[in-house]
């Protein structure tokens, strides 16, 4: 499981994430917090993989804290959940780190969305030495580099040739079994599926198996309403 600190001066809103991300298979929340200092404190004690961080808080800026955690070397994941919208902010927010960034109001749809990229990205890097390029390039796309280049480096034919592959599949299948069948990489199926997932177009699910490390399936998306969730 993916755990989580949930960081929002607001007790009615934190308490919504909290909802949400326990909706998302693969997650759960393991603290909540609503200032800094509890952020940091719950940081401390250990277990936190990723923090959905607000910007406001009464103690101080969430981006402050995001430098404190990286100055004490925690290795912590954030994704600012803010109503800031801010360029300088987002800038400094990039250099600082953030892997992702989310403008509130939001619903459970976006939130989910944000979360089952990560997944698909922490399960990319979770038990793995070395990346090829295009590996690389997916890690880094996801942490909001530049969608322009990811698009040069996605052909429509592979993408329909993917499409095709869990179109005719019976069951959702892992990044392994779609490169097998499409005749690709494990790495080029992954950046493919992952650009289609983004896209709506492809649906992440979790398989969880004997040794406990989650497993990620994928699905086609048949339906606009399935597209819309």
């Amino acid at each position: 499981m993916i755990d989580v600190l949930v960081v929002d001066d607001d007790f009615h809103v934190a308490g919504v994430n909290c909802a949400y991300v326990d909706r998302v298979p693969g997650f759960r929340v393991a603290a909540r917090a609503h200032t800094a200092g509890e952020a940091l404190a719950a940081v401390e004690r250990g277990g936190i993989d990723l923090i959905l961080l607000d910007q406001y808080l009464p103690d101080q800026t969430g981006l402050r804290l995001v430098q404190r955690l990286r100055q004490r070397e925690h290795p912590v994941d954030v994704v600012m959940v803010s109503a800031a919208r801010d360029a300088e902010l987002a800038r400094a927010a990039r250099r600082h780190g953030v892997l992702d960034y989310l403008v509130k109001p939001f619903g459970f749809p976006a939130l989910r969305a944000k979360l089952e990229a990560y997944a698909a990205l922490h399960g990319m890097l979770d038990g793995v030495d070395e990346l090829e390029q295009d590996g690389l390039d997916s890690v880094f796309g996801a942490r909001g580099n530049s969608t322009a280049p990811a698009s040069r480096n996605h052909s429509g034919p592979t993408t329909e040739l993917i499409r095709q592959v869990l179109r005719e599949a019976q069951r959702p299948l892992s990044a392994q079994e779609v490169a097998e069948r499409a005749k690709v990489s494990r790495s080029t199926a992954q950046r493919y599926l992952k650009r289609l997932e983004e896209q709506g177009g492809v649906r992440l699910s979790l398989k969880y198996g004997d040794a406990g490390r989650p497993e990620h399936h994928y699905r086609l998306r048949t339906s606009l309403a399935e597209r819309a969730e």
